[in-house]
């Protein structure tokens, strides 16, 4: 099955780092951001990768262009030029990368790839956020409800502490702790190629009307991801991605801390971040 990596935008609230290379090209440990939610994807069987680029297009060709001289050994004759690989690495991905407009909306990028789709069920992320999401399982999810798109649904790292106030007096002051349960889009689509049908201009970003029109037809389900995710928006959360990564297992490579709500019944609000 194959999965789309949204990866064309600007990236403009992590400006310092965007200038120089496209937002999924920013490192956390050392690797582009783009390379662990690949990890996350190959790590439950899939590997045919569809990359929508568009900001710094270029950038992220030369990259996957070079990945396998970079991932392997290899022999070259100074003189000639002659090149012989000594494959070290385990990767194993089928990338295909396709610059889908500079401008273009993240539902535009996904309706230039039509003809890349082959008129299957396929997998979009976005290539800049990760998660310990059981694929399997959201792959059961959406085969269960027979519509033609589920999104997960994940609950937003908190970010700041917590004030409840009574007649202006702070009754009570935690920190980082969410009181109240919400829910908003974590990315790790599954559609139907009927989804496509709903997608009517470059300019229209998947996140607005396509979604809105799936959830007013009943076509669109929500998978509950109560583990570990996290986007990389700011400096502040490439640096605390980056410390995660650090660590022996990083929380969105360790599954069996993994959580999920099996149900068809969609969350009472589902936020677009």
């Amino acid at each position: 099955m194959k999965v789309v990596l949204l990866a064309g935008g600007l990236g403009s609230r992590l400006a310092e780092e965007t200038v120089r290379v496209p937002k999924p090209m920013v490192e956390v440990a050392g690797r582009p951001i783009m390379l662990h939610v690949m990890d996350i994807y190959d790590h439950w069987g899939h590997n045919d990768f569809i990359v929508a680029c568009g900001y710094k297009a270029m950038a992220i060709k030369s990259f996957f262009q070079d990945l396998h001289l970079m991932s392997n050994d290899f022999t070259v004759g100074i003189g000639n030029g002659e090149m012989a690989l000594r494959p070290t690495s385990k990767i194993d991905w089928r990338v295909s990368v396709v610059d889908t407009g500079l401008a273009t909306m993240t539902g535009g990028r996904l309706r230039r790839l039509r003809s890349w789709l082959d008129d299957e069920t396929f997998m979009v992320t976005y290539a800049d956020g990760v998660g310990n999401v059981d694929i399997g399982a959201l792959l059961d999810f959406h085969r269960s409800h027979g519509k033609l798109a589920t999104v997960t649904a994940v609950r937003p790292p908190a970010r700041f502490g917590n004030l409840e106030i009574e007649d202006g007096q702070v009754v009570e002051f935690t920190e980082k702790v969410r009181k109240y349960e919400t829910w908003i889009n974590g990315g790790f689509f599954i559609f139907e190629p009927g989804v496509l049908d709903y997608l009517e201009g470059d300019e229209e970003p998947l996140e607005q009307a396509p979604l809105t029109r799936l959830a007013h037809d009943g076509e669109l389900m929500a998978y509950q991801h109560k583990g570990f995710w996290h986007p990389m928006d700011t400096v502040r959360d490439r640096d605390t991605l980056d410390a995660l990564a650090n660590q022996t297992l990083p929380p969105w490579m360790d599954f069996e801390n993994g959580q999920a709500v099996l149900t068809t019944d969609a969350p009472t609000k589902l936020i677009n971040v």
